[in-house]
C-alpha cells in the first residue's frame, strides 16, 4: 500500500486529503473510494484509516479521505450542506483524474455527516449538480437526532438509485434500525444493511462487550470490502 498526501482546492481554500492506493493499483480497473468524515472529526479517524487501509492493502479499492473545509480550518461547525457537497465533488475529480491509477468503478460515502452529503450528491445524479457513482457506502447514517425519531432526514435517501451499503450500530442513537430497515428495502435499487452488534454511532464498543473498537473498525472495513468486490465483479 501507498500513501500520498494531497491538498484539494475548494473556492480557493485549501483542504488536506489522503490516498491510500494499491501497489498493484491498475489504471482503470481498479474500483476507487471517496469518504467524507464525521461531524466532530476529520480524515484522521481511526474507522476512516482503517477503512481505507485495509482495502489499499487488500487491492480491493483506491481510496480518497479529506477533510472538510470547516474541519480544515478549526471551526466546530460544519459548513452549509452546498460547501460541503462541492467539497465532495472536488475530491471526486481529484481522484477520477489521477495520472497514476484514475479509478474503474467509483464509490462514494463517508461518516455520518460524509454519508449524507454523498446521498445528497448522488440522489441528484440526473441533475447537472449531483454525481454518478457505482455506489454509495454508508458508515453510520444520521436518520435523525438522538431521540428525534419523529423528524427523519429523509430527503437525501428518497432518490437513490444505486447499489449502497448501510453499516448501523445496534446503539446508534442517530439511526433507529427499526425505522431504516424499511427505507433500506424501499430504495428504488433495495440497499444492504449491516448491523454491528453494540456499536455506537462510530462502531465503537462498550466495555462488556469484550471486543475493541479497533476489532469492530477491522470488521467494518472487511463487509466494505466484500461490497464493493460485489458490485465490480
Amino acid at each position: 500500500m501507498v500513501e500520498l498526501p494531497i491538498s484539494i482546492t475548494v473556492d480557493g481554500a485549501t483542504v488536506s486529503g489522503i490516498i491510500d492506493r494499491p501497489e498493484n493499483c491498475r489504471p482503470g480497473v481498479t474500483p476507487g473510494l471517496v469518504l467524507g468524515h464525521g461531524a466532530n472529526n476529520d480524515l484522521t479517524h481511526p474507522l476512516l484509516a482503517i477503512v481505507a487501509e485495509h482495502l489499499a492493502d487488500t487491492g480491493v479499492a483506491n481510496v480518497l479521505r479529506f477533510n472538510f473545509p470547516y474541519m480544515q480550518r478549526g471551526a466546530s461547525s460544519p459548513d452549509r450542506l452546498t460547501v460541503l457537497e462541492e467539497t465532495l465533488r472536488r475530491a471526486h475529480d481529484v481522484l477520477f483524474d489521477d495520472p497514476d491509477c484514475a479509478p474503474g468503478p467509483l464509490f462514494l460515502g463517508g461518516k455520518s455527516l460524509g454519508a449524507r452529503v454523498a446521498a445528497s450528491l448522488v440522489s441528484r445524479h440526473h441533475e447537472a449538480e449531483g454525481l454518478l457513482a457505482s455506489g454509495l457506502i454508508f458508515l453510520g447514517y444520521p436518520l435523525h437526532a438522538p431521540g428525534g425519531r419523529d423528524n427523519l432526514k429523509l430527503e437525501p435517501l428518497r432518490r437513490i438509485d444505486v447499489p449502497s451499503l448501510f453499516v448501523v450500530g445496534t446503539r446508534d442513537p442517530f439511526c433507529d434500525i427499526e425505522l431504516l430497515k424499511p427505507i433500506v428495502a424501499g430504495l428504488d435499487m433495495p440497499g444492504t444493511l449491516h448491523l454491528v452488534p453494540e456499536g455506537g454511532h462510530s462502531f465503537e464498543m462498550p466495555k462488556s462487550s469484550g471486543r475493541t473498537d479497533e476489532e469492530s473498525f477491522h470488521d467494518v472495513a472487511a463487509v466494505v470490502a466484500g461490497f464493493i468486490e460485489a458490485h465490480t465483479a
